[in-house]
């Protein structure tokens, strides 16, 4: 009767009270399993058959007892005058079977044939959840993937990645683990609870009474029991929380950590934080050790009660023996369903909270619909309208780009303008840099190109066309971005150049990484294109990575070209090889230079330098540098007078 996986705690996020409307939106994500609701329906009514055939066993095993403790007069008796004038009638009859009317070997034949039954039964009951829950998972996973891919920027700037993860991961299978076993669990044990109540009833009221009379201490010693062993629990897992993170930051960190030789610095941080768990959970142990002594005595002292008061029964003939060997086995079912259903009232919570986290992000905006898929909760509309929608992908602009009094905060700092009154103007091939000091807002710039962002004030015209007239997809497919900081996928130098463009061929592919001054590198490799580059491309250096987004960009083929500080972590030898590789990217390309290092920008048509998000001057390099004490003169200076301290 002890109540199974008792004192697992069901953390904050998950604690949600089964309301009403918790439960409504539960239910929303219910909906995934609308298309195979002829399955479950099946699944049900052998869960029902399943449990049917469960509920006869104990019935079977009094008759065996009967048979076995009153042989004589077996073969001279049949069954007959089974009453037709009622349902309790009929129901009782069937439980006072004499045990006479069967046989020992009769007994053991029907409980073959049921046990055959009852496996049959159940392995189409699990198949059949399982199925259901599998293929609703799988729509789920994917609506949930499409839906956070095709999400804003600022959605995942107010949201971090460990947690999107965990709503992909560990809340579907929180919602496929109640589809598949706590659904149907759920079922039987109300069935087995109410059911065996009822059966027990018809064979002695007197005794069912006497034996619900111990459920009130069970029900007490859990609530008391239970809120300490809850609190304890969730120490644990917090300091377990603890742990991960030591393991999480020194594992990234581990350069550091050995740099510093603080090896048994971290060790000792770690030592103490799983002491701490252990510590927490003996605690939580001695308060589950007091509930589950507690449970046995309670339980057995019962079962005890039960036999002796079901005994005294018997001796004064209300009672037949095997109307109370029945009675104590179904007396066990009902315990079991009873401290089941604790279990899956904290499975209830959990669904509840995991379904909120997922609807969440369910009903967020997205930017862009992926083909004509329709979103699954509330059929709600793509916050940039119909131009989002994938209805062309034939758009070629000429590429003349203007920004016209621009002004932009970044939603989550909305008191903080990063922009004001932003105007300049590049003209269809030119290329232009953005020069200024960190945090002046030159990022800021091209990430409003791209539609990253709302602008606060003003607009962006592209061709003489207000960018958010554009199709999103289209107008992104037209820019091509090669950052300082590279990011590359952890499969194969091929798979990452053809990223570009996944519908290129692989001429074009080898043809890009030649133009990219990468074809050289990557053949003096094993594996060649096929070599793995690791995570982020760590088996790569800062050169290759580089060249590498240079020949994706390359193979991309954009109207509008974004070079972000893409050379000024690299040495000389390197800087020189992916400069060639840009110069030959920026061909009959309008292009926007971001640039720390201003000789990259030299021979820009124009240079647009930023201060705290305005532009402060504009003009050629030329020009620039003939303003006294102006910005980008003062940094040219710098920039020299330490090109000769390094040579020096």
């Amino acid at each position: 009767m002890a109540k199974r996986n008792f004192g697992a705690e069901v953390s904050p996020e998950d604690k949600k009270k089964v309301s009403k409307e918790g439960f409504q939106k539960a239910l929303k994500i219910f909906r995934f399993t609308l298309p195979y609701k002829a399955t479950f329906f099946v699944g049900f009514i052998f869960l029902i058959l399943s449990q049917i055939t469960s509920m006869s066993i104990p019935l079977l095993m009094g008759q065996m007892v009967g048979a076995i403790v009153s042989p004589q007069n077996a073969i001279t008796q049949s069954i007959t005058n089974v009453p037709t004038n009622g349902m309790s009638q009929r129901i009782g009859h069937f439980l006072h079977l004499d045990s006479t009317q069967l046989t020992l070997n009769s007994v053991t034949t029907l409980f073959v044939i049921l046990l055959i039954l009852q496996a049959g039964f159940s392995f189409i009951r699990v198949y059949t959840f399982t199925l259901v829950s599998e293929q609703s998972m799988r729509d789920l996973r994917k609506t949930l993937y499409t839906k956070i891919i095709t999400l804003p920027i600022p959605f995942f700037e107010k949201n971090r990645v460990g947690e999107l993860m965990s709503r992909i991961t560990t809340d579907i299978t929180q919602l496929q683990d109640v589809l598949s076993i706590t659904l149907a669990e759920f079922f039987r044990q109300i069935f087995t609870l109410v059911g065996g109540i009822i059966l027990i009833s018809f064979l002695s009221s007197k005794l069912t009474m006497f034996m619900l009379l111990t459920f009130p201490f069970l029900v007490v010693a859990a609530i008391i029991f239970g809120r300490f062993i809850r609190k304890n629990s969730k120490k644990v897992q917090d300091e377990l929380a603890s742990t991960n993170i030591i393991v999480e930051e020194t594992l990234q960190s581990i350069n550091v950590v050995k740099a510093f030789t603080n090896e048994r610095l971290e060790v000792k941080r770690y030592s103490s934080s799983v002491q701490k768990v252990v510590d927490y959970a003996l605690k939580a142990a001695t308060f589950r050790g007091a509930f589950i002594s507690f449970i046995i005595f309670v339980l057995f002292g019962g079962i005890v009660g039960v036999v002796w008061y079901g005994g005294n029964l018997v001796l004064q003939g209300e009672l037949a023996f095997k109307d109370l060997f029945t009675f104590i086995i179904y007396t066990g079912f009902i315990g079991g369903s009873v401290g089941g259903l604790g279990d899956m009232y904290a499975q209830i919570q959990k669904t509840v909270g995991a379904s909120e986290r997922i609807l969440e992000i369910l009903e967020e905006k997205s930017e862009i619909e992926v083909g004509n898929q329709k979103s699954e909760v509330g059929n709600q509309k793509s916050e940039v309208g119909r131009s989002s929608q994938l209805t062309t992908h034939n758009l070629q602009l000429t590429t003349k780009i203007q920004y016209q009094n621009v002004a932009f905060s970044y939603p989550s700092r909305p008191d903080m303008e990063v922009l004001r009154n932003i105007n300049l103007e590049v003209k269809t091939g030119e290329k232009v840099g953005l020069v200024g000091y960190s945090g002046a807002g030159k990022s800021t710039i091209v990430q409003l190109l791209m539609r990253y962002y709302k602008l606060t004030a003003g607009q962006i015209l592209v061709d003489g066309k207000n960018i958010n007239e554009y199709n999103l997809t289209d107008l992104r497919r037209n820019i091509a971005i090669v950052p300082q900081e590279v990011m590359l996928f952890g499969g194969t130098i091929y798979e990452n150049i053809a990223y570009g463009n996944p519908q290129t061929s692989e001429n074009e592919v080898i043809e890009a990484a030649r133009k990219a001054n990468a074809f050289e590198f990557i053949e003096s490799f094993p594996e060649k294109f096929q070599t793995i580059v690791g995570e982020r491309g760590v088996k790569l250096s800062g050169g290759q990575r580089q060249r590498v987004a240079i020949a994706r960009a390359i193979l991309k083929d954009p109207a509008i070209l974004i070079l972000d500080e893409a050379t000024s972590a690299l040495d000389s030898e390197s800087e020189k090889l992916v400069q060639d590789a840009l110069d030959t990217l920026m061909q009959n390309r309008t292009t926007i230079i971001i640039a720390h290092r201003l000789a990259t920008i030299r021979n820009v048509d124009t240079i647009y330098v930023l201060k705290e998000g305005e532009v402060s001057e504009q003009g050629s390099h030329d020009e620039l540098v003939l303003i006294e004490n102006g910005i980008y003169a003062n940094l040219v200076k710098l920039q020299f007078e330490n090109g000769m301290v390094m040579e020096s």
